[in-house]
């Protein structure tokens, strides 16, 4: 009799069990880069973090960014004479993405807010030490290939401008985006 009451509520669990939807997916995604843009510093590295948001929704992919990029570059400053200081560059913020998956490639556009922050070290003093700040907006377009299901390398332009959206057609002329590889990992 006790067996048949254990072997019962085992039986409804897995009733229970069996109705949950089967389908899983990673909602987090990590990923580090490389970026290479026309500034000066002109390389770098980012780290960014994606969260899926609005599942329900068939066919496109929405994702929350966070990222983070850091570039640095030892240049010669100096009003009259040639110094030697350190330009460091970092950049933050937050976007919404959008993609739809193609099988193993998938590809994705997205739009943000964020800020930077340009720093300049000039050890032996001939000129002055500063530091600069901006809001900017971005937007980008890249894709994803994933050959395994929680690795995924990456590419993606991304064009960034702390102007107005009114003054976007000069801005793009002057060429402030960056290119970006990297590999991301879903969990």
């Amino acid at each position: 009799m006790k067996v048949k009451r254990i072997l019962a509520v085992l039986a409804t669990f897995a009733l229970m069990f069996s109705m949950i939807p089967e389908k899983a997916s990673a909602q987090w995604s990590l990923g580090a880069s490389y970026e290479i843009r026309d500034e000066d510093p002109q390389n770098g590295f980012g780290v960014r973090l994606e969260r899926e948001i609005l599942n329900k929704i068939p066919v496109v992919n929405f994702k929350l960014r966070g990222h983070f990029s850091y570039f640095s570059e030892d240049n010669y400053v100096g009003e009259n004479q040639a110094t030697y200081g350190q330009i460091e560059n970092y950049d933050y913020g937050l976007a919404a993405v959008g993609g739809i998956p193609l099988g193993l490639l998938s590809p994705y556009v997205g739009t943000g807010l964020g800020s930077t922050t340009t720093d300049l070290q000039n050890p032996e003093g001939a000129f002055e030490e500063g530091s600069e700040s901006s809001v900017f907006w971005n937007g980008f377009v890249g894709a994803e290939v994933s050959p395994v299901p929680a690795l995924k390398p990456f590419v993606e332009y991304r064009f960034q401008s702390a102007e107005s959206f009114d003054e976007l057609e000069n801005s793009v002329s002057t060429s402030n985006g960056r290119l970006i590889f990297g590999v991301s990992l879903s969990f």
